[in-house]
C-alpha cells in the first residue's frame, strides 16, 4: 500500500511541476516581448485580473488567496482519495492553477496570450488554462465512467 501512495504522490507532484515549469516558460516569452499575429489567432500579452472572462476581478487581492485555499483543498482531497487514476489529471489541474496563482503574485494578474478571433472573438487564454480544462474533462469522464478507474 505505501508504494501505491508513493506512486500517486510522484505522478501528482511531477505532473504538477512539469505543467508549472512549461507554462511559466511560455509566459516568460510574452512578458519579454514576443508577439505573433495571424488572421485567426494572435499571440499577445494580456494580464487577466479575474478568472475566466475576467469574472470575479472585483475580488482584487483576495482572489489569489481564495484560489490558493481551493487548490490546497483539491490537493488534500486527491491525496486522501488514494486513487491512482486521479493523480495525472489532478497534477494537470494543480500545475495550471498554481502557475496562474503565481502570476497573480508576481505580475498582479494572470499572463494570458492566445487570442482566438476567427469567426468570433474568444477569451484570451494560456497553456495553464488548457491544462485545467483537460483535467476537468478527465475528472468528469472518471466520475461518470467509474470502470475506467480500477484503483
Amino acid at each position: 500500500m505505501p508504494s501505491k501512495i508513493l506512486k500517486l504522490n510522484a505522478i501528482l507532484f511531477l505532473t504538477m511541476a512539469g505543467i508549472f515549469i512549461i507554462d511559466q516558460n511560455i509566459k516568460m516569452l510574452f512578458v519579454d516581448g514576443f508577439r505573433y499575429y495571424t488572421e485567426c489567432i494572435d499571440l499577445i500579452l494580456v494580464y487577466n485580473r479575474g478568472v475566466a472572462f475576467s469574472m470575479l476581478s472585483f475580488l482584487d487581492e483576495w482572489l489569489k488567496y481564495i484560489q490558493l485555499i481551493l487548490v490546497f483543498g483539491v490537493l488534500i482531497y486527491i491525496i486522501n482519495l488514494k486513487k491512482l487514476c486521479f493523480a495525472l489529471p489532478a497534477g494537470l489541474l494543480m500545475g495550471g492553477a498554481l502557475s496562474n496563482i503565481y502570476d497573480r503574485f508576481i505580475h498582479g494578474g494572470v499572463v494570458d496570450m492566445v487570442y482566438w478571433h476567427c469567426g468570433f472573438d474568444f477569451a484570451v487564454f494560456n497553456f495553464a488554462d488548457v491544462m485545467i480544462d483537460v483535467a476537468v474533462v478527465w475528472f468528469l469522464i472518471l466520475n461518470f465512467k467509474p470502470k475506467l478507474c480500477k484503483s
